[in-house]
């Protein structure tokens, strides 16, 4: 979804190298603070193919495989999910000349994991009710959690797309995949009688999602090989140093061709 820099990602065709730069820019002034799931280390590739011996699986691994080995499982996401994930990303981060696809670039083990952890558990989420419905400015009315409402999504957008297309999201070719988000993200896909929004659950949950994995630090299982603070010129964790930042205000900080993350300094 590149036609514009200030609109949704989810182009199959990469964008314009100034429009891809400026997009990237803007979102990771608006990723400054992330959710970080708990007990999550490490990063990875993944694959639909790599997740059938652990579908069930109920906790993410104590530490991931190195990205030449395969990835045998995800913690939250079924096998079905993952295929969706996997295509999702993959068509907002096509492979270009900046960065690897969007699986490679480890988005989906990203997403994956913070709908395990704390967040898509719902932590400190107010869930004793009632629910009426209200105006978005009111926050999440749902009674669902994060990870609930996600795979509620996925499910509704399998069977918007089967009912359009004759199959489910992840058979559709690049460039369909691509117009059906941009219609999910415009609220022109409904659901009937589902219990949440497709134009809300892209909007609000998958799309920062999708960011977030883009611009966390690699620890956490997104921004593999730290593509996306290279490709802004984000030095990583030394952007935390006061003196650094007055210092190269409005210049190119020296790290920034080498970012560090968490993980560099432990």
């Amino acid at each position: 979804m590149s036609d514009t820099p200030d609109q949704n990602p989810s182009a199959s065709e990469s964008p314009q190298p100034s429009q891809r730069r400026n997009f990237l820019k803007q979102v990771a002034g608006t990723t400054v603070t992330l959710p970080l799931a708990q007990g999550l280390v490490g990063g990875a590739a993944v694959t639909a193919a790599g997740v059938a011996a652990a579908q069930g699986a109920a906790a993410a691994p104590a530490a991931a495989p190195a990205a030449s080995e395969p990835w045998l499982g995800y913690a939250s996401l079924s096998n079905a999910e993952a295929g969706f994930v996997e295509h999702l990303v993959n068509v907002m981060c096509p492979a270009d000349s900046y960065t690897p696809a969007g699986v490679d670039c480890g988005l989906a083990v990203y997403i994956d994991r913070q709908l395990a952890g704390s967040f898509g558990k719902g932590w400190k989420k107010y869930s004793k009710g009632p629910w009426a419905a209200a105006s978005a400015a009111y926050g999440d009315q749902s009674p669902l959690t994060p990870e609930q409402q996600f795979k509620e999504g996925i499910a509704a957008a399998n069977e918007a797309s089967q009912s359009q297309y004759g199959k489910g999201f992840d058979q559709l070719g690049d460039e369909q995949a691509d117009a059906f988000l941009k219609a999910i993200a415009a609220g022109k896909v409904t659901n009937a009688g589902g219990r949440i929004g497709l134009a809300d659950w892209f909007n609000r949950l998958v799309y920062p999602l999708f960011c977030e994995a883009c611009f966390a630090d690699p620890l956490y299982g997104g921004n593999g090989d730290k593509t996306f603070w290279k490709l802004i010129g984000y030095p990583g964790l030394p952007a935390t140093h006061t003196n650094d930042v007055v210092q190269f205000r409005g210049k190119p900080y020296p790290g920034a061709q080498a970012p560090k993350s968490i993980a560099d300094f432990s």
